[in-house]
């Protein structure tokens, strides 16, 4: 089925050799790779549907990355493992025309779009791939059994695409994690890359979810992304007050000293700025602060009309998903899940402790 026949003319979008085709079944798919094969590298995009702008983005990327000569193919299967009881499976939307279009004009040559006798012929698989302890964390405890569902598809369609690379989003960073540790603990021979998340104008992350929600409903869901902005910026702040710090001649005593003769000034603000370098030197504040200042705009998000209802709120090591020490360095993610009404959403940011130190310690 060839749906790259309208005028594109006008668009300034990447000329493509292959045509923009949709298969439905694995044998179609590799006859599709093999007609258009390329001299050029192959990427994968894999989705459940309901495509928005960040899946584009993906789409946009992976063409960015594979180049006119590389062959792009997206595949859209909403995948019954994943979903675990009482979950959305029956009312999540189903719109594959729509779908194509996007993926179509973002770059895609082809959208695999199985049903789910083509994928798992015979019924549930019998052999799955198992997340493990990673997987068992915040959103694994949350939903049993969803990541190892993950895993199991993502492995079957790598199979069955055979990319160079995969293009993940960091919004959903613990299955990005995850389909990394898979890759490398089981050598498959493929990159993964994680594409940032898209967020729209007013900070909510992209997600097919969205949808769902009212007007009143998505007041509310704005906490997730202000929370998560609201610990960037201590963190933020943090490393300004130990930057400041470091520059200070003396040790910590000579800034309480000075905290101390302005405070008798009557100079408050200041005395307590100064208090705060100090503090910072000896690296206060820290994680514990960071958490603290993401769960205080959440806390009034509970009392919101409608409110918010905290399912998690940790700051993981990207490594393995456990939550870091207060005096924590380096990198880490901060991610939350919540619900409103009955739409349960999740983000994440990354962060980075220590930075100023980690630049000092180089010199």
């Amino acid at each position: 089925m060839n749906l790259f026949a309208r005028d594109r003319s006008a668009d300034a979008r990447p000329v493509r050799h292959e045509p923009a085709e949709l298969v439905p079944t694995v044998e179609e798919l590799k006859d599709a790779a093999a007609r258009w094969a390329t001299p050029g590298r192959t990427a994968v995009v894999m989705t459940m549907g309901a495509l928005h702008e960040g899946h584009a983005t993906l789409i946009r990327t992976a063409r960015e990355r594979v180049g006119d000569k590389g062959f792009v193919v997206v595949t859209v299967f909403v995948n019954p493992l994943q979903f675990g009881a009482g979950e959305d499976l029956d009312r999540y939307p189903r719109t594959l025309d729509a779908d194509l279009e996007i993926a179509f004009d973002a770059g895609a040559g082809v959208v695999f779009a199985p049903s789910v006798d083509e994928v798992y012929p015979g019924g549930e698989p019998q052999v799955r791939i198992t997340a493990g302890p990673m997987g068992e964390r915040l959103e694994g405890a949350s939903r049993p059994g969803h990541f190892d569902g993950m895993l199991t598809v993502v492995a079957k369609l790598l199979h069955l695409t055979s990319p160079d690379l995969a293009l993940f989003g960091q919004k959903d960073a613990q299955q990005l994690a995850l389909i990394r540790r898979m890759v490398r603990d089981l050598n498959f021979p493929v990159e993964i890359v994680g594409v940032p998340t898209v967020r729209e104008a007013d900070g909510l992350a992209l997600s097919s979810r969205n949808r769902y929600l009212s007007a009143g409903e998505r007041r509310t869901a704005l906490a997730l992304s202000r929370a998560l902005f609201a610990a960037r910026d201590r963190l933020a702040a943090q490393e300004a007050l130990r930057a400041r710090a470091t520059s200070l001649p003396g040790d910590r005593a000579r800034a309480e000293t000075r905290a101390e003769a302005l405070s008798r000034l009557g100079e408050a603000r200041a005395a307590a700025d100064a208090h705060a370098v100090a503090q910072a030197a000896e690296g206060g504040g820290g994680a514990d602060a960071v958490r603290a200042a993401a769960r205080a705009v959440l806390d009034d998000a509970a009392q919101a009309d409608p409110p918010l209802v905290l399912d998690y709120l940790a700051l993981v090591d990207p490594a393995d998903f456990t939550e870091v020490p207060g005096d924590h360095d380096g990198e880490a993610i901060l991610a939350v899940a919540a619900r409103v009404g009955s739409t349960r959403l999740i983000d994440n940011i990354p962060l980075t402790f220590g930075a100023v130190r980690g630049k000092d310690a180089d010199k």
